[in-house]
């Protein structure tokens, strides 16, 4: 036999025992955590409420915990300036506006929205100049409908350019069921949002702009020689309580978007269509309390830490770590955290190369075994390939590779 035969066959044999090895190498399995140990205790049903439509968000991981008719498309109200709210404070942040600007009242701002109406407003002058941090204050505080169309038409010089600002930020918070047709929330046709929708602009208040949202739990603010108070009756009842927004109108009825923060935990209240403004307030009083007694929010994983480290094939290193892009965090009802499960779903065969951030497979978590959030598993560094020598060899040893799909236990971690 010749040498070339000899070394062939030696090659054979070692890739075919390596192939045996490889048939036999267990699933990556991240290593197991401790639990916490919680007491076990009934939950309730969440309180029944005076509300049309309401939900009750974590706002730490955006799950909706309890609701009624949460993508019921209602008239929003004044919960419109919330959106308001928060296309000027993204203006602001991007520089193209200035709490410092003076805004003109316009005779729009000032007929459509003033003292002449019927609906709340911060009494402005016709043709005045306001500076644009009182008239965010005029319209969270006051619910002013002629500071919201000032503040609109200053920022992107009409109302109804202003307008198609808010649908465009709408559509990239994922508000799927909400279109704005003003910038104060005067009834008017085509202009509706849903309990959730509401919530989901308010989480993202809160997290993109904590400075512009702190203005909502102001108790009054004084314009023009008219003091006026905060229609959100729970800024005096609970000092946890900070915002958001109050609304009325005849269609809409009474609704409340209400916020508060217990330690780390906060949550979430949106009600609409309240029978009157103290069942609003009694009814978002109750579900926030609902959730803060009831519900508890843990941290299975932390953002860029590894939860396994899977073969990767024809690569520099032998090896991939792969985790989770963000602090995976979810909500539970108390003393449920021992029936959280997680399962990684990553393909069999991973050759490089990969980028560091590139989805690898899918984090699944359940509870009870009902689906819960599935999460993308990310490359944590980068993987280039290796060299020739190296890659040929794996390219033998993948003759013996059989594929198959890695669903590996992942227990849960530490809680928050």
């Amino acid at each position: 036999m010749s040498l070339l035969r000899r070394s062939l066959a030696t090659l054979a044999a070692v890739a075919l025992t390596a192939g045996v090895a490889l048939a036999q190498q267990a699933p990556p399995r991240p290593q197991p955590i401790p639990k916490p140990v919680a007491p076990q205790m009934p939950v309730p049903p969440p309180p029944d409420v005076d509300a049309q439509s309401w939900v009750l968000m974590d706002y730490a991981t955006g799950q909706i915990i309890a609701s009624k008719n949460p993508d019921e498309r209602r008239e929003p109200a004044s919960l419109t300036k919330v959106m308001t709210d928060y296309v000027v404070s993204a203006e602001i942040a991007a520089g193209r506006v200035h709490p410092d600007d003076m805004v003109s009242i316009s005779e729009h701002a000032w007929r459509a929205g003033g003292a002449g109406t019927d609906g709340s407003t911060s009494f402005l002058k016709l043709g005045s100049q306001v500076k644009l941090g009182d008239l965010l204050k005029g319209m969270i505080i006051q619910s002013g409908n002629d500071a919201a169309i000032a503040l609109a038409e200053h920022t992107a010089g009409s109302e109804d350019a202003f307008v198609g600002l808010m649908n465009a930020y709408a559509k990239q918070l994922g508000m799927t069921s909400t279109h704005f047709s003003n910038a104060s929330g005067y009834p008017v046709a085509d202009h509706y949002s849903t309990a959730r929708d509401i919530a989901v602009l308010s989480r993202a208040l809160i997290h993109d702009f904590p400075e512009d949202y702190a203005i909502s739990k102001i108790k009054e603010f004084e314009w023009n020689g008219i003091k006026q108070q905060n229609r959100n009756e729970l800024l005096w009842r609970d000092p946890a309580v900070d915002g958001i927004k109050t609304g009325h109108t005849a269609a809409a009825g009474f609704c409340l978007d209400a916020s508060a923060k217990h330690g780390d935990e906060r949550m979430i209240a949106v009600v609409m269509g309240a029978s009157t403004n103290r069942a609003r307030a009694d009814s978002a009083m109750a579900l926030l309390n609902y959730g803060f007694r009831f519900y508890e929010t843990h941290k299975l994983y932390e953002a860029g830490k590894p939860l396994a480290t899977p073969k990767l094939w024809k690569g520099e290193a032998d090896q991939l770590p792969i985790g989770v892009a963000h602090d995976l965090l979810v909500t539970v009802k108390t003393g449920q955290y021992d029936k959280l499960k997680a399962s990684m779903d990553i393909p069999a065969t991973l050759i490089a190369p990969f980028k560091k951030g590139q989805q690898v497979g899918t984090l699944h978590v359940t509870l009870d075994g009902q689906p819960l959030q599935d999460v993308p598993l990310i490359a944590l560094q980068d993987a280039p390939q290796g060299g020739f020598f190296k890659r040929l060899w794996d390219s033998i040893l993948l003759w013996f590779h059989h594929d198959r799909k890695v669903d590996a236990a992942a227990p849960a971690a530490d809680a928050k």
